[in-house]
C-alpha cells in the first residue's frame, strides 16, 4: 500500500500534480473535505479512485464555513488518521494547507456568494455557510486544475444536496473546466445516513434518528402527505423537526411532492442536528 503524498502549500500541490500529469496521468479526481473522515467519505474517495488515474483529496477545516455560534476551534482534526484511511483507498495526493496558506492575511477580500439558493433550508440555519464552502472550493478548483487535455472531476456526496446543487451552479456560472460527480448517500445497515455528527448520537438517539429515512420513503411512496410526514417526525421521541420540504432539484424552489422532486429534511435528534434527503 502506497502512502499518499501530503502537500501543505499551494506550490507543493501544484508541483506534485504537474509532475504526475507529466508522467502521463490523463484524468484527475478531486474530493474536497474538512477531514474527520468516516466510511461515507471513504466511499467517495474510492469512487474517485475507480474513475481517475490521479486522485487528490483536500483536508482543510475552512473557517469561512463556521457561523458565530459554531466552534471552529473544536472541529475534530485528525490528519494522520485521515491519511491512513485515504491510503487504503489508493489516494495519490492529500492537500492539507494551513488557514494562512489558504487565506494569506486573513479573510479574503473577494469571495463567492451563494445567492438566494444558499439562503434557504441549511443556509437559513447556517448563514454564510455556503458562501464559505463555495469560496474555498472555487480556490481548490484553481489550485488542482490540471490544464487542457486532462479530464478533471470533482466529487461531492448527495447527502449534502443543497451544497451539491450550489457547486453545480458555480461550475456553470464560472465556466470551470471540471465535471461535478455526485456520489449516492452511504447508509448504515439500519438506513441512517453516515455523518461525522453521528458520533454524538447515543444508542437511543441513533434508533430514533431512523424516523428521518423511514418517513422520507413513506412520503415518496405516497403513503403520507407532507403535513403527515412532518407530524410523524415530530412524534418521534427526542426528535424535533427543523424542516421537511419537497423541492425542484435544479432550483431548490419548494414544490408539491411528485416524481422527479427531491425531499429534504433536517431535524434535531437529542442535541445533534441531522440532515437527509431522498429523490422521489
Amino acid at each position: 500500500m502506497t502512502q499518499p503524498v501530503v502537500c501543505t502549500t499551494v506550490d507543493q500541490m501544484r508541483e506534485a500534480l504537474d509532475a504526475r500529469v507529466a508522467e502521463g496521468a490523463t484524468s484527475v479526481g478531486l474530493f474536497p473535505t474538512m477531514g474527520a473522515l468516516h466510511d461515507g467519505h471513504l466511499r467517495i474517495a474510492q469512487t474517485a479512485r475507480e474513475e481517475n488515474q490521479l486522485v487528490v483529496v483536500s483536508v482543510f477545516v475552512n473557517p469561512l464555513q463556521f457561523g458565530p455560534n459554531e466552534d471552529f476551534d473544536s472541529y475534530p482534526r485528525q490528519l494522520d488518521q485521515d491519511v491512513a484511511g485515504l491510503a487504503d483507498c489508493g489516494v495519490d495526493l492529500v492537500f492539507a494547507p494551513s488557514t494562512e496558506e489558504m487565506y494569506p492575511g486573513g479573510v479574503p477580500v473577494v469571495s463567492v456568494t451563494s445567492g438566494q439558493a444558499g439562503s434557504v433550508l441549511e443556509g437559513a440555519t447556517r448563514p454564510g455557510h455556503f458562501d464559505g464552502a463555495l469560496t474555498v472550493v472555487n480556490k481548490l478548483f484553481t489550485i488542482a486544475q490540471p490544464g487542457p487535455g486532462v479530464e478533471f472531476r470533482a466529487y461531492f456526496g448527495e447527502k449534502d444536496a443543497q451544497q451539491l446543487l450550489l457547486m453545480q451552479r458555480m461550475v456553470r456560472d464560472f465556466n470551470h473546466r471540471v465535471e461535478i460527480r455526485p456520489v449516492p448517500i452511504v447508509r448504515s445497515e439500519t438506513g441512517l445516513a453516515l455523518s461525522s455528527r453521528n458520533q454524538y448520537l447515543t444508542t437511543d438517539d441513533a434508533a430514533h434518528a431512523l424516523v428521518l429515512n423511514r418517513t422520507l420513503h413513506s412520503l415518496a411512496a405516497g403513503e403520507l402527505t407532507l403535513e403527515q410526514a412532518r407530524a410523524a417526525i415530530n412524534r418521534e421521541p427526542g426528535v424535533k423537526l427543523d424542516y421537511l420540504v419537497t423541492v425542484d432539484p435544479d432550483t431548490l424552489a419548494e414544490v408539491e411532492p411528485r416524481a422527479g422532486t427531491l425531499a429534504l429534511t433536517a431535524a434535531w435528534v437529542g442535541p445533534t442536528r441531522l440532515i437527509d434527503n431522498l429523490k422521489i
